[in-house]
C-alpha cells in the first residue's frame, strides 16, 4: 500500500507550464482522494487551482526570503514543517536540484523533459510526436507509485460572471472569442496587421475579447475596431480574467499561455503556430490535431526551428503568415 499522503509539487516557470500540470492534476485529486497536493509555484498563479479538491498554493518568493542557495535552504524547512511524503518535481531545473539536495531522505522524483528528442526534432533528425507535457507529468506521479490516468479528463463548470466583470464584458448576448495575439517571441506571433483582418470578419457576427498582459494595452487598443471588440489587457485581475474565459466558445490563442489556460477550464483553443510545432509536447491540453493551425513546412521546411521560438534562421520572423487569414476565420467559426 502507497503510504505517501503528502505530495509536494513543484512547477514554477511561466504561465502556460503552470497551467499544463492543471489537468494533470485534476486527474490525480478524482483518483487519488486521500493524498494531499501542496503545490510550489508563483503566488500570481494561485487562481489556476482555486476549484481544485485537496489543492493548496505554497507560494515561492524568489526575489525575497527564497533567493539564492541560502534562500531554497530556508524554503525547504519551511516545506518540510508541512510533512510532505514525497515530492514531484515537474521543473527540474537548477534551482529544483539543489531543493534535491535539502530534500535529502525524502522520495523525490523529477520529470524527465525528453531534451535529447526535442534536440533530435529541432535538428530535423527527427519528425515525429513527442510526449506531451501532460504526459511528462503523469510520468512523475506513476514514478512515485501513484499513477494518474489522463485520457478521461473532466473540467470545472462555467462560471457566472460577477456584475464588476459583467461591467467589462457585457452580456452575452453572441458567441464569445478570445483572441489573445502576443507571445514571448516575436517569431511565434501572427502579425497584428493580419490579425486584424481575423478579428473584423470575427467580430461581424460575434464578441471578440482581446487578452494580453499590462505591456500589451496600447497594441490592443488599436485592434479595437469596433463596438464588438472588447480589449480586457490590464482590466481584470487573473481570477476574473479565469471566469470570463470559462465563459468563452473558443480561444484563438499563439503558442502560448493563454491557450493553456483556455484548454485547463475544457474551452475549445484553436492555436496559430509559427517557427515552433505541436510535435515538440506543447499543444494545449485535450485539443483535436486540426485546432492547430501550423505554418507551411514546405515554405519553412526548417521547422521547428527552436523549442521556445527563441531562435530562427533569417526569413523565419512571420512564418506564422503563410497560415491564411480565410484559414483562421473558417476553422474559428467551424469549431465556435
Amino acid at each position: 500500500m502507497n503510504t505517501q499522503k503528502h505530495i509536494l509539487v513543484i512547477r514554477l516557470s511561466a504561465m502556460g507550464d503552470v497551467a499544463m500540470t492543471v489537468p494533470v492534476l485534476r486527474a490525480f485529486t478524482q483518483q487519488h482522494p486521500g493524498v494531499k497536493i501542496t503545490v510550489l509555484t508563483r503566488a500570481f498563479f494561485t487562481p489556476f487551482f482555486r476549484d481544485l479538491d485537496n489543492v493548496t498554493v505554497f507560494p515561492i518568493d524568489l526575489k525575497g526570503r527564497h533567493k539564492g542557495v541560502f534562500g531554497l535552504f530556508k524554503l525547504s524547512k519551511e516545506l518540510k514543517k508541512l510533512h510532505i511524503d514525497a515530492v514531484a518535481d515537474l521543473h527540474n531545473v537548477l534551482r529544483t536540484k539543489i531543493l534535491k539536495v535539502f530534500f535529502f531522505g525524502i522520495k523525490y522524483m523529477q520529470i524527465n523533459k525528453g531534451r535529447a528528442e526535442k534536440k533530435a526534432l529541432v535538428s530535423g533528425k527527427v519528425f515525429q510526436q513527442l510526449k506531451t507535457s501532460q504526459e511528462r507529468y503523469a510520468d512523475v506521479f506513476k514514478a512515485l507509485g501513484l499513477p494518474v490516468d489522463i485520457s478521461n479528463p473532466t473540467f470545472p463548470k462555467t462560471v457566472k460572471l460577477q456584475d464588476k466583470t459583467l461591467s467589462k464584458t457585457g452580456g452575452k448576448t453572441k458567441k464569445w472569442i478570445g483572441i489573445a495575439p502576443f507571445a514571448a517571441f516575436k517569431s511565434k506571433m501572427y502579425p497584428l496587421d493580419a490579425m486584424q483582418v481575423v478579428i473584423e470578419a470575427l467580430s461581424k457576427t460575434h464578441t471578440v475579447f482581446l487578452f494580453g498582459g499590462k505591456q500589451d494595452i496600447q497594441e490592443l487598443q488599436a485592434l479595437q475596431i469596433n463596438k464588438n471588440v472588447v480589449n480586457l489587457a490590464g482590466q481584470l485581475s487573473l481570477n476574473e480574467e479565469l471566469d470570463v474565459i470559462s465563459n468563452l466558445d473558443v480561444m484563438l490563442s499563439m503558442d502560448s499561455g493563454n491557450a493553456h489556460i483556455a484548454a485547463m477550464l475544457g474551452k475549445k483553443a484553436v492555436t496559430i503556430w509559427g517557427v515552433t510545432h505541436p510535435f515538440a509536447g506543447f499543444s494545449p491540453f485535450n485539443q483535436p490535431e486540426n485546432y492547430a493551425l501550423l505554418a507551411d513546412k514546405k515554405q519553412f521546411p526548417l521547422i521547428p526551428t527552436s523549442i521556445y521560438g527563441n531562435k530562427f534562421p533569417e526569413g523565419y520572423e512571420e512564418a506564422s503568415k503563410s497560415v491564411s487569414t480565410k484559414k483562421i476565420i473558417d476553422t474559428i467559426n467551424a469549431v465556435i
